[in-house]
């Protein structure tokens, strides 16, 4: 099996950087791909997707919409690192919130034995809650609850289930989230 380190980078966030690596499959799919980066970053799942290469994109089909993006159960990360050359790949996730995500991926070589991938390699950063209304509305949650005396800091921190520091990532959390993943598909592969 060869192995791609991946360090995805969540964009426009400030002062605190969100970024993760991750060392998966190459020829894992886009679907399962992006389960990992869900289970990385902290995300929920709750929209829809898609990947980017240069011009091509690949997503689920939208029949209410029609899309123009190829299939992610049907495309693998090598295929995407294949058209992406040189150039980052593109993981953009919920329409709505529209959280862009910058991955630079190398391929580092066969698995080592006795690892099970996909595996979080690092943790940088707190992924922003998931639905608070993206980049605006992520710097008006981290003004709200970094002070008390803000009108909505007591309902913002409850909506958050409790006390939020971008600073402090919840990285065993991801990590065995990310690892769940692993042990289930390699059950299937039995």
């Amino acid at each position: 099996m060869t192995i791609a380190r991946l360090k995805i980078t969540l964009e426009g966030i400030k002062p605190v950087v969100v970024e993760r690596s991750l060392e998966v499959s190459s020829d894992i799919r886009l679907d399962r791909l992006h389960l990992v980066i869900q289970a990385a970053m902290g995300w929920e799942n709750y929209h829809l997707y898609e990947f980017m290469a240069g011009e091509t994109r690949w997503g689920l089909p939208d029949p209410d919409f029609g899309t123009d993006t190829l299939p992610v159960t049907k495309t693998s990360l090598a295929d995407v690192i294949d058209a992406a050359g040189k150039n980052p790949i593109r993981y953009l996730y919920d329409f709505g919130d529209d959280w862009s995500h910058h991955i630079e991926a190398t391929i580092i070589g066969d698995s080592t034995p006795g690892n099970l991938y996909p595996r979080l390699v690092d943790v940088t950063g707190r992924c922003p809650p998931e639905d608070v209304g993206g980049l605006p509305g992520y710097e008006h949650f981290l003004q709200a609850i970094g002070d008390q005396a803000h009108p909505e800091h007591e309902e913002l921190t409850e909506w958050a289930g409790g006390p939020f520091d971008p600073n402090f990532p919840d990285a065993e959390e991801r990590r065995l989230d990310v690892l769940k993943l692993a042990k289930k598909w390699k059950m299937w592969k039995k």
